[in-house]
């Protein structure tokens, strides 16, 4: 399960991360990744349906931060993220598209 939060501003920034990745912070030299849940606790969804959002959100011209390896996933299957533009911190993985 994904959690998914869609954020509204003059563009929508759309937030995906893996259920057990929710609340915690991951450090590697200067790089910190935290997976906060007042920015990306929204709705949870299965992946199916967060590769719906993903492509909804993409014709809509959003911007994208996900994080976890079935958030990327369903990113790769949306058509909005290829492995090329995946980097890590700690070993999670993490793709922002904007």
């Amino acid at each position: 399960m994904l959690f998914t939060k869609v954020h509204k501003s003059y563009r929508s920034v759309v937030a995906i991360c893996d259920k057990e990745l929710l609340g915690k912070i991951f450090e590697e030299g200067k790089k910190q990744l935290e997976v906060s849940e007042n920015f990306f606790k929204g709705e949870e969804m299965s992946a199916e349906e967060a590769v719906k959002l993903m492509h909804d959100q993409a014709r809509e011209d959003a911007s994208f931060n996900i994080v976890g390896n079935e958030a990327i996933d369903a990113a790769q299957k949306a058509g909005i993220a290829d492995k090329d533009s995946v980097g890590n911190v700690q070993g999670i993985p993490i793709i922002l598209v904007f």
